[in-house]
């Protein structure tokens, strides 16, 4: 069999400006989504060109999951201390918690600026050094790449900011243990959907495309559970909606559901739970863990037309 030769293609032959061309290509739906699954952040709300005092940034978005502003330089080029400069101002003057620096080319001393700014700022602000490139093989279309030079060590971070905090309890150090497996669990199954930072906290949220809805994996430790739900927020139609087609819901899944109004709450669920949780018998994590993601993925598909649908 013949195989083809992988080329790297000349960025400025694939988009000629930067404000024009590629922060254009990169704002639209399908780039930006790409853009986010290499970050493990699902973005949403995109603006271009967005003014901080006289100055303008190219992109800024939202992570839908946990609400926080990210902040997208386009650099066509390599790195300089002038783009360095500017996304530090760009992320005081816009409150960025998330701060993405894409360029054609790192240099060493850029990169070590941001592994330096991820090593000395808390987990409540993130960076990354993200390199664009494009290949084809023979003459095929160019395909984009994102590569990441400098991210941050979410481990790291989470461990930084409770021992500022007097230190993790128990709970919480089990809490990050599980959720950095899962997460190692996640990347061995080919990142079915994005990653999340390992935190102490007991869930673990994943977006489906909706502010309105998100899917939660809860640690239930006490009650040796983990219960896995699509939460909808404020929005009891919604859940009515979905209850009325609850046997063709259950039936794509392939097991029956717990539906929960909570007529005192905001917030509607609807869960199941997976036995077996013990903090101190971890044995059964990779199982556990495994049939969490799968019970997500059936979740997330099966409910997918019923969270966009419009009512």
């Amino acid at each position: 069999m013949k195989l083809g030769k992988l080329q790297e293609v000349d960025i400025r032959k694939v988009w000629t400006h930067e404000q024009y061309d590629f922060s254009k290509w990169l704002s639209a739906e399908e780039n930006i989504q790409e853009l986010g699954n290499t970050l493990n952040l699902s973005l949403t709300d995109v603006e271009t060109e967005k003014f901080v005092g006289s100055y303008r940034c190219d992109i800024l978005c939202r992570d839908e999951i946990t609400g926080k502003v990210v902040l997208i330089e386009n650099q066509l080029e390599q790195t300089n201390h002038d783009h360095l400069g500017k996304i530090l101002t760009y992320a005081s003057g816009l409150d960025a918690s998330v701060v993405v620096w894409v360029v054609t080319s790192a240099r060493d001393e850029h990169a070590s600026a941001i592994e330096w700014l991820n090593k000395h700022t808390d987990d409540s602000i993130s960076f990354f050094l993200i390199e664009i490139h494009a290949y084809r093989i023979g003459d095929s279309e160019p395909a984009p790449q994102f590569k990441i030079i400098e991210q941050p060590n979410d481990f790291i971070k989470t461990v930084m900011r409770v021992a500022q905090n007097k230190g993790m309890n128990e709970s919480q150090r089990y809490r990050l243990e599980f959720w950095t497996q899962f997460n190692d669990i996640i990347e061995q199954r080919g990142k079915p959907f994005n990653k999340r930072k390992a935190t102490t906290d007991h869930w673990y949220s994943i977006a489906v495309g909706s502010s309105e809805c998100q899917i939660s994996i809860d640690l239930v430790n006490k009650n040796h559970k983990i219960r896995v739900g699509l939460w909808i927020s404020d929005n009891k139609d919604r859940f009515d909606y979905m209850l009325q087609h609850k046997e063709e819901i259950e039936a794509a899944i392939g097991f029956p559901l717990l539906w929960q109004r909570l007529d005192n709450k905001k917030s509607s669920l609807i869960c199941t739970y997976i036995n077996g949780l013990d903090f101190k018998a971890q044995g059964n994590y990779p199982e556990l863990m495994n049939e969490a993601i799968d019970i997500v993925i059936k979740m997330r598909d099966a409910l997918q037309y019923y969270i966009r649908a419009e009512l």
